[in-house]
């Protein structure tokens, strides 16, 4: 299905080419060094005129840090006897090497999700969210077995996972969801997981199909003989929907969640008795935050900027003429008022949810909690700050993070910042011991970045504190608590990097060409390889942002890399890490080093502004045997 038959859209981008409505179709060369011939693509350029709806239309308001947070379920492994049909091992790079040892299966459906107790998002009774309370009321949804994020994973090194997904959404114009499409994939964000399994783009699967993930779990590089002090152990993992074209609004409409990774040392125990553990909080101590803004309909209803779920448009100005709107080709903006609010720049909402729900809060014991903070789309970013109001009536103040790590990976040591950049993709586990305040105080998260309301990037300015966003309340509570857990000294030790191992250094530009999101000039092909690395192989990869208001979060699956350089400079005490988000600011150029084991086949690299991803921020890239790569 193309895109714009299913987004019922003047234009679109899929599969091997990306067109638009306008004639006058302009060749542009794109990787001389690689490419045959260039890709033909219209003159579109997203007009200057656009407004998003959270300026034309805001979301109905709801009373901040009223509604409880959702603690998102641990899930439960099943008897692999009930997989109808059986597994097919022979499917799985590597099965045998990793026989399962636990199983589990989520069915994906389409169901009602109560953003907060008060209406229009919920049925007016007080705490009551979710999927709780009136069935008939709430914001139409996706989700896994029922819920919004999907379970929480608790997986441990050498203990292989085996995981069945089942697509029982309705088919296309028969759900109410109408700005997805209901042929998902399922990424688990990071793992070091073979092709198949991980959940690429064009993996995708229909409704009443099902689709198999091995995940083997063991730490790349070392799949026969790591020890408790390897250093490729990571531990905060996400999965999410990541449809061709279509990730997105996929994502947004709810198929997303943690999986969370333990070992020897971050053992899942606070109370652990061997030397060698962390013992970090633990528990109903150890808490997963999904940070996540919607657009929300007057009636309730989650909203994506292509179109209402009505399919009227919001608030649509007259052009009864082309404009210039000076983009680089000189094409005038053809659009009429029907097409004029659809974004090619990125989707940001009015209202933060924190595990879809819109500003809660949370009742804590006076101890440490770890909190692992997860920014899940799909465009804006976040720079949290920790808020402390006293119960006695003193003058609020900002306090302190004490940051574990930066994305899915412990740091050498733990980190005290005012606060961290939280872009799409990024996770950050950080610690906040409420033993040091008083029964009464109330610890607020605010987010102080300010963000285009078109979503592509930045403003530049940080939010004054009458101005900053709320995302979240924690509400201390009673007699401080006797507290087991402990925040270590030292954690993971940095792999080493060895030059000598290098064997090819590649550019990467990331640029907005005729109204598309390109890598060196090219949209995205998924029959197109773009990069053949040799397994076994490291090489050097630099990213550059040629746009100076853009702000690009680059993923690259597989494997983890480690960053040399940044505009220039060494990177800085938390970007020294093990990382799989590159944080590409407006005008940056960041260099890093990685290696590629242990699996073959076809994988990705991609912005995840998702909006950019789907229109067409992204690269193929394959691992090769030894010999035959480019």
């Amino acid at each position: 299905m193309k895109r714009r038959d299913a987004l019922k859209l003047g234009f679109g981008a899929a599969g091997a080419t990306a067109v638009a409505s306008q004639a006058g179709a302009v060749e542009i060369e794109q990787w001389p060094d690689s490419a045959a011939e260039g890709l033909t693509q219209d003159g579109l350029v997203f007009p200057d005129t656009f407004q998003p709806s959270i300026v034309t239309d805001p979301s109905p308001p709801v009373e901040p840090f009223t509604a409880p947070l959702n603690i998102i379920p641990v899930a439960q492994p099943i008897d692999p006897n009930t997989y109808d049909p059986p597994i097919e091992p022979a499917r799985h790079q590597r099965f045998d090497d990793f026989p399962p040892q636990k199983h589990y299966e989520e069915v994906m459906t389409e169901f009602r999700w109560k953003y907060h107790w008060q209406p229009p998002y919920g049925d007016g009774t007080e705490n009551v969210v979710g999927r709780d309370g009136d069935p008939d009321v709430g914001s139409w949804h996706w989700g896994f077995n029922g819920i919004t994020p999907g379970e929480t994973y608790h997986a441990y090194y050498g203990e292989p996972v085996f995981l069945r997904r089942n697509n029982l959404l309705p088919p296309v114009g028969a759900g109410n969801v109408q700005f997805a499409l209901p042929s998902p994939t399922v990424h688990l964000h990071n793992a070091h997981t073979a092709s198949e399994s991980d959940g690429i783009p064009q993996d995708f699967f229909n409704p009443g199909e099902f689709w198999d993930h091995h995940y083997a779990n063991f730490p790349a590089g070392s799949p026969n003989g790591w020890s408790p002090f390897n250093t490729e152990i990571m531990n905060t993992l996400w999965y999410h929907d990541h449809r061709l074209d279509f990730t997105a609004t996929n994502v947004y409409a709810g198929f997303s969640g943690f999986y969370l990774l333990f070992d020897e040392r971050d053992s899942n125990n606070e109370r652990d008795r061997n030397p060698r553990a962390f013992r970090l909080p633990s528990g109903k101590y150890d808490i997963p935050l999904i940070l996540h803004d919607v657009q929300f309909t007057a009636d309730g209803q989650a909203r994506w900027d292509f179109f209402l779920p009505d399919g009227d448009q919001p608030n649509p100005e007259e052009r009864p003429e082309p404009v210039e709107v000076g983009n680089s080709q000189g094409t005038p903006d053809t659009f009429d008022s029907n097409r004029l609010q659809y974004t090619t720049q990125g989707m940001t909402g009015d209202h933060i949810t924190v595990n879809r729900i819109i500003t809660p809060y949370l009742d804590v014991d006076r101890r440490k909690y770890r909190f692992r903070f997860l920014n899940g789309g799909p465009s804006r970013l976040y720079r949290p700050r920790l808020y402390v109001v006293p119960a006695n009536g003193g003058a609020p103040y900002f306090d302190d993070w004490i940051i574990l790590s930066n994305d899915g990976n412990l740091l050498e040591s733990p980190l005290v910042e005012p606060s961290f950049n939280l872009w799409v993709a990024n996770r950050f586990d950080v610690i906040v011991d409420f033993s040091k305040y008083k029964d009464g105080d109330k610890i607020q998260v605010l987010n102080d970045l300010e963000i285009r309301d078109d979503g592509a990037g930045p403003t530049g300015y940080t939010l004054d504190v009458e101005n900053m966003m709320p995302v979240l309340e924690f509400r201390a509570k009673g007699r401080k608590k006797r507290d087991p857990s402990r925040i270590p000294a030292r954690m993971r030790e940095l792999p080493k990097i060895r030059m000598s191992e290098v064997r090819r250094k590649r550019l990467f530009v990331f640029d907005y060409d005729n109204g598309l999101w390109t890598v060196n000039g090219r949209l995205m092909d998924p029959n197109r390889v773009d990069a053949k690395i040799e397994q076994g192989s490291a090489e050097i990869w630099t990213f550059r942002n040629e746009g100076n208001a853009w702000a690009h979060p680059v993923h690259t699956h597989f494997e983890e890399f480690q960053i040399l350089e940044v505009n220039g400079r060494p990177p800085s005490a938390v970007e020294t890490s093990r990382k799989d988000v590159v944080s590409l600011g407006p005008g940056d150029e960041i260099t890093f080093f990685s290696r590629w084991r242990d699996f073959f086949g076809k994988h990705v690299m991609h912005c995840h502004n998702v909006v950019h991803e789907d229109h067409a921020m992204m690269i193929r890239w394959d691992i090769v045997e030894p010999g035959q790569g480019d």
